[in-house]
């Protein structure tokens, strides 16, 4: 067998293992909307499959990852004495800046009176805080379904957003798979040309 065959076989077997690895990543995502090929509608991976995709993703992260009851435990780490001051507080100035224009009353209003106030209606707020965990808990319960919102959000996802997202994860991996190819495709070529050197 001349030595070119050695050169050249190992190469076609690299080139076709590279291209078809390649269309293969690309075939992932691409076309993103349906095509028809020889009468046969054809569309990428992702693309066709993402209302599945977006439904697993759901569930997963609805089920195992963000339950209802982290968000509660979250929530509770949050200061609430601090929060609640500022909500009173915006709430306290507007109504009042309307008293302190009244002759009479405008007096009695003074900024330690205001902060008393304001501290009597935090602390009976935070008396019945573990009642204000369990309120909110049932009203996450009835009204946050986080499968449904994960769904609906990586459904409505545009896939040339995804596409980005994935290639900026995983583009070393992608091209790794590409270079298998060619290196599977050169060793099958070495092979073949063994072969035929045993044949004849």
């Amino acid at each position: 067998m001349h030595w070119s065959s050695w050169i050249l076989i190992p190469f076609v077997g690299a080139l076709i293992g590279y291209v078809t690895n390649t269309i293969a990543v690309l075939m992932l995502f691409r076309p993103h909307r349906q095509r028809r090929w020889l009468g046969l509608p054809f569309q990428g991976l992702i693309p066709k499959r993402q209302p599945a995709l977006a439904r697993k993703i759901g569930e997963v992260v609805g089920q195992h990852l963000l339950d209802k009851k982290d968000l509660v435990q979250a929530l509770q780490k949050i200061d609430l004495r601090t929060v609640i001051s500022e909500l009173i507080d915006g709430a306290l100035d507007k109504k009042l800046a309307d008293f302190k224009k009244i002759p009479m009353v405008g007096a009695f209003i003074t900024p330690d009176r205001i902060a008393s106030i304001r501290d009597s209606i935090v602390d009976s707020v935070l008396e019945n805080e573990a009642a204000l965990a369990e309120r909110l808990e049932a009203m996450l319960d009835e009204n946050l379904d986080v499968a449904q919102i994960v769904e609906e959000k990586v459904a409505a996802f545009p896939t040339q957003r995804l596409e980005q997202l994935v290639l900026d994860v995983a583009r070393s991996e992608l091209r790794a798979i590409e270079l298998w190819g060619a290196a599977l495709g050169a060793l099958i070529g070495v092979a073949q040309v063994l072969l035929l050197e045993v044949l004849n």
